[in-house]
């Protein structure tokens, strides 16, 4: 039997949130992004992945289709500013700013990103390009 898009993107999330090597889920979540292309959390979850596992090029660009996808959320704006910190491409500020911009308007979305954010640093300590979002989105807050 198929699972649904719902039901697999579920599991996923279920499967990250209890450690599983983000490498095993990259497959799980372009499957995702086939089957649900109009997804914009399914490609910033792709996205995320991608950073956590130093593709910063396949980052960027699963990144900028959630961004285009849903331009006010501020995780796929955030995940787009640290590809392209780690792929070393300009134009990071104009992301941060507008997530930063989201982020104050509403607290739930704030709080979620943020403990993405302290999530990505746990799994990978010493992330300065995270870091360096981090700050700045503490700065507008």
């Amino acid at each position: 039997m198929t699972q649904t898009v719902e039901s697999l993107f579920d599991s996923a999330i279920e499967r990250y949130k209890a450690g599983e090597d983000p490498t095993e889920l990259i497959p799980v979540f372009k499957e995702i992004c086939d089957r649900a292309p109009k997804s914009s959390s399914a490609w910033a979850c792709l996205a995320w992945l991608y950073l956590l596992t130093d593709k910063p090029s396949s980052a960027v660009k699963a990144a900028q289709k959630a961004v285009k996808l849903n331009p006010q959320d501020p995780q796929g704006r955030v995940n787009l500013a640290v590809a392209m910190l780690d792929a070393g491409k300009p134009g990071v500020r104009e992301h941060v700013e507008i997530a930063g911009q989201v982020m104050a308007a509403v607290e739930e979305l704030r709080t979620e990103v943020m403990d993405n954010i302290d999530d990505g640093l746990t799994r990978k300590p010493d992330w300065a390009s995270l870091e360096r979002v981090k700050g700045w989105l503490a700065e507008t807050h």
